[in-house]
């Protein structure tokens, strides 16, 4: 039995030297700039601003680390926490947070995923994309209900992402 088991480990290992061999020891991957997330924070500012909201906006890098956080002066205190959430549930399902709620809504199956941290189903978080490649997320916080709410902040998200797209297609 002995025997057995240790043919078995060898013959492994000999599948798996030419996988180790050819395996790259670093990557790289594309994520959002500083300069870019400050570019999308000034316009996502004014843009929140134009219809009286003051937003907290936090932008995410592809590997969810923050790239930058802004709160507004007067900002609600909460905003700061939920812009994150709806940042980082667009970064991991790759999707609107609203998008992500009404998926969500709709599968009752899913609902474990909701006490995962930094998950909400509210709209204002949304995914930046390099073409197909997800290069990190934007979420805005703090536009009250009386002035359209989480559809608003992922409005001025929206203005934030097309002021940069052209930077995002090279």
């Amino acid at each position: 039995m002995k025997l057995l088991h240790s043919k078995l480990c060898l013959a492994f290992a000999a599948l798996a030297l030419p996988l180790a061999a050819s395996a790259d020891a670093l990557i790289s991957e594309r994520q959002i700039s500083t300069d870019a997330a400050i570019e999308m924070a000034q316009t996502a500012l004014a843009a929140c601003r134009k219809h009286g909201s003051l937003v907290t906006i936090t932008i995410l890098d592809r590997a969810d680390r923050t790239v930058l956080s802004v709160r507004d002066n007067g900002a609600s205190p909460h905003s700061v926490e939920h812009s994150l959430r709806k940042a980082h549930t667009a970064l991991t399902y790759n999707m609107s947070s609203l998008e992500y709620g009404k998926n969500a809504a709709g599968n009752p199956g899913s609902a474990g995923t909701l006490h995962l941290a930094n998950i909400t189903t509210a709209a204002g978080g949304l995914p930046i994309r390099a073409g197909d490649t997800l290069v990190g997320a934007i979420g805005i916080s703090g536009t009250p209900g009386a002035k359209g709410g989480g559809a608003a902040d992922e409005e001025c998200a929206k203005t934030a992402i097309e002021k940069i797209a052209g930077s995002l297609a090279k």
